[in-house]
């Protein structure tokens, strides 16, 4: 999962057939919390509250993950488009709610 800052929020990047998009669509209260490369919780967890960005959201946070994590970003942004295409991925924008 990749993350950017969004003002007060966080946004997230991710496939968008991935079963934490399904959980969100479903449910949007979530846990937010550091982790390892894994997914498993490594401190402290927070509420917060999840939803699903439009499409011109989900392309700025492309240029946002483009521009935090350099290469491998956008190495990673190019893979996922050229296997996914542009609708392919969708943003999450989570608050915090704690």
């Amino acid at each position: 999962m990749w993350v950017v800052r969004d003002g007060t929020a966080l946004g997230v990047w991710t496939a968008a057939d991935s079963h934490k998009v399904g959980r969100v669509r479903r449910r949007a209260d979530v846990l937010v919390g550091p982790c390892d490369v894994r997914g498993n919780p490594t401190g402290v967890q927070i509420p917060a509250t999840a939803e699903i960005c439009d499409p011109a959201t989900t392309a700025r946070y492309r240029g946002l993950i483009a521009r935090k994590y350099g290469i491998v970003g956008r190495l990673t942004l190019l893979g996922s488009r050229l296997r996914r295409g542009e609708r392919g991925t969708v943003g999450i924008r989570v608050s915090l709610t704690g």
